[in-house]
């Protein structure tokens, strides 16, 4: 961080607390753009294939 200095007056603490918060609060980067959801995107399949014909009925069966 570079520093500050002082040309011209002299500002007490509470005048150079204020400057180094504006000036901090200047040198923050925007926040960055959201990635956008993998529910929108076109590309992915609009449907898969989770089981076999017929898994239902399986399912109730014991083992």
């Amino acid at each position: 961080m570079s520093a500050i200095r002082v040309v011209r007056g002299a500002p007490d603490d509470g005048e150079l607390a204020a400057l180094v918060a504006a000036l901090s609060l200047s040198a923050v980067r925007p926040p960055e753009r959201p990635r956008p959801s993998v529910w929108g995107d076109p590309a992915r399949p609009a449907r898969e294939p989770r089981a076999a014909a017929g898994a239902w009925r399986l399912s109730g069966l014991p083992r």
